[in-house]
């Protein structure tokens, strides 16, 4: 039976793993052994060996358990993608690839605005508001836990499209720092900074 995973996507994520020195890994079997085998020569080349291959296969076992959960899986998160149809994209971070995929396991529920909230959420790492307009089969989704355009807007509307009802449309607003946030702030303070930066930045 053929697999429906893209050639070599799976090794290829695999092998962008971190790989550490295998010193990391190693294992003291000696440490199991009676004091009078392990001191034996033959023995002592044995344990010290076999304690690499010990350890490289914990190490590994370990790392094939994390990519059972998305929380944790790394080079395992195309799989995750596949099983929930989201496009693979190397280019991202695991933590945004993460992200997605969070999102998309809640929305397989009732579209709810409580459901909206937290992928959105999710997405923007601050808190959301949905303001709904059930006259003109719309809703607002307002970012008020940052400021700004949140990261992964692209795939967070993707997200969006594929859990909304049909009938209904959305909005976008946005946060952002005003001149009045600044009054109790010394021009010290912003005088290296652009108005880009500004008016996204956090503690105003």
């Amino acid at each position: 039976m053929y697999g429906k995973i893209r050639y070599g996507l799976v090794q290829y994520a695999q092998e962008s793993e971190d790989i550490r020195p295998t010193e990391e890994f190693f294992v003291d079997l000696a440490r199991y052994a009676p004091p009078f085998l392990s001191e034996l020569l033959e023995l002592k080349e044995l344990y010290q060996a076999e304690g690499y291959e010990v350890g490289y296969l914990q190490n590994n076992f370990r790392n094939l358990f994390n990519q059972c959960f998305i929380v944790t899986a790394t080079w395992g998160l195309v799989l995750w993608e596949e099983m929930y149809e989201i496009t693979t994209n190397l280019s991202l971070s695991y933590e945004r690839r993460r992200e997605i995929l969070m999102a998309k396991l809640r929305g397989q529920s009732t579209t709810t605005k409580q459901m909206i909230e937290e992928t959105a959420a999710a997405f923007s790492g601050g808190e959301v508001l949905v303001i709904e307009d059930n006259t003109k089969y719309h809703f607002v989704v307002r970012f008020v836990g940052i400021k700004g355009i949140p990261r992964n807007m692209q795939a967070f509307i993707e997200m969006l499209e594929a859990v909304k009802p049909a009938h209904m449309s959305y909005s976008f607003e946005y946060t952002y720092t005003v001149w009045g946030d600044l009054k109790a702030m010394m021009w010290g303070e912003l005088k290296t900074k652009t108005w880009k930066q500004v008016k996204v930045m956090k503690g105003v």
